[in-house]
């Protein structure tokens, strides 16, 4: 039982530090390769890049839920109103980002899918 205490309590103060720092916003790939003209290279190079892409911006969403999450007092109905208002507005400033972010990155990653689907087409085997 003894050993489940320093697991927890760095488990903890783990996600607590998490919560305590700043997300940061991953920048999207560069331009997208052209499917009518790229190479079996170029568009391995983009899939990388675009999949690294999407962890980066996935470990954002996560941390923009952490802090939203530790917004939340354990007992609200302690909160005066203006405490709760500015809880509330807090939370809705961090689903906004949140969109925000799922937007560009179902555009981002929508773009290169796009021309992956061209190239695909263009050299399929007939």
């Amino acid at each position: 039982m003894k050993a489940w205490i320093p697991i927890s309590l760095s488990l903890i103060i783990g996600s607590v530090a998490y919560a305590g720092t700043s997300c940061v916003y991953p920048h999207a790939p560069g331009a997208t390769p052209d499917g009518t003209t790229a190479t079996r290279a170029q568009m391995i190079s983009a899939k990388h890049q675009f999949d690294a892409y999407n962890t980066e911006m996935n470990e954002y969403l996560d941390c923009l839920k952490l802090k939203s999450d530790a917004l939340t007092p354990k007992d609200p109905s302690k909160l005066t109103p203006a405490e709760k208002k500015k809880v509330a507005d807090e939370q809705a400033m961090y689903v906004k980002m949140n969109n925000s972010a799922v937007d560009e990155l179902q555009t981002n990653v929508g773009r290169f899918n796009d021309q992956l689907k061209i190239y695909l087409a263009k050299h399929q085997k007939h």
